[in-house]
């Protein structure tokens, strides 16, 4: 059991921290300087790793601002994004008007940019509201490598973590007509400040599935807790559908795509775009606008008995 954040020290990669399973005290690590280090010597430095954080959990260390923090892996080789909830596309359908071509048997997984992942708590600069700025609460995962045409996958799962997709839907509906890819609908995505092992989760993780919900809020309102657990394939099946035809480095991350309910008149949504396909369905017109510089999005999930996990994603949009 481990749970890992990265604290800057003025390098692209900052400084591997230990962080106490209260999310409150961190030390930094002795068995890699970095996360990405850590993942690449996954096998040998775990338990070093691990017994750094037994340690920890007895006492000492510093106190740990989430705030503070830079994403857990501030730059990763590969970041893959899959769209693992059903209702999610369904929806999306009618938001777009554009019906994806799925194959049977394989997941829908894009490749985003992958050079940066934004700190937690980072303004989020973009250039223009007229781009239809939206959010997308995800959960994802940081593979140890996995070589070409691996099947096993859940042993190659290292960590696990919570993603903020951001997307810009005006140009994400023009890119996928192109049916070449997304480019400039797909910015920087940020990630929560602390990055878990499975076991963290305890029957939470079941079935290459997050078995919790995402607590989603815009400018201070509820905007939707929808449940991870309704992923149609695993993370395993997704790490095993990118590694199908390619060897995954050591830190890839693949993330579920937006977390979606088929109850989600109930439990509400994790992206804007997902409510006004709704309200389509509900009235024949999008009534939710889309973000606006100044607003600011907040995300978390946390344990059944109201523990911290991941800790929260909490940012502003602001011009570019």
């Amino acid at each position: 059991m481990m749970r890992l954040a990265t604290l800057p020290d003025g390098t692209p990669d900052g400084r591997l921290h230990i962080v106490s399973r209260d999310n409150a005290r961190c030390a930094p690590a002795e068995a890699a300087h970095t996360l990405q280090a850590a993942l690449e010597g996954w096998d040998s430095l775990r338990p070093l790793l691990a017994a750094e954080y037994d340690t920890l959990n007895q006492g000492g260390g510093a106190p740990f601002d989430p705030a503070t923090a830079m994403a857990p892996l501030p730059r990763a080789w590969a970041w893959l994004d899959g769209s693992a909830f059903d209702n999610h596309g369904l929806l999306m359908d009618e938001a777009f008007g554009v019906k994806a071509e799925k194959i049977p048997g394989k997941p829908l997984m894009y490749q985003g940019i992958s050079d940066r992942f934004l700190a937690p708590a980072a303004d989020v600069p973009l250039p223009s509201e007229g781009d239809g700025i939206d959010f997308e609460g995800e959960f994802g995962v940081l593979t140890s490598a996995v070589p070409m045409g691996t099947t096993d996958t859940l042993p190659k799962i290292a960590l696990l973590v919570q993603i903020n997709d951001w997307s810009l839907r005006k140009l994400g509906a023009a890119e996928m007509k192109t049916r070449f890819g997304w480019i400039q609908a797909k910015p920087a995505c940020a990630m929560a400040p602390v990055a878990l092992t499975p076991d963290e989760l305890g029957p939470a993780w079941a079935g290459g599935r997050i078995h919790l919900p995402l607590q989603v809020a815009w400018n201070g309102a509820t905007f939707g807790n929808p449940h991870g657990g309704e992923m149609s394939v695993g993370f395993d099946a997704l790490v095993a559908h990118a590694a199908y035809s390619r060897h995954l480095p050591a830190g890839t991350v693949i993330g579920s795509g937006t977390v979606s309910n088929a109850a989600y008149r109930s439990v509400g949504s994790a992206c804007i775009a997902e409510r006004r396909a709704i309200e389509m369905l509900d009235h024949g017109d999008a009534q939710t606008p889309f973000l606006s510089f100044g607003d600011r999005v907040r995300m978390e999930c946390r344990a059944a008995d109201g523990g911290p996990l991941f800790g929260a994603i909490d940012q502003r949009v602001i011009p570019a």
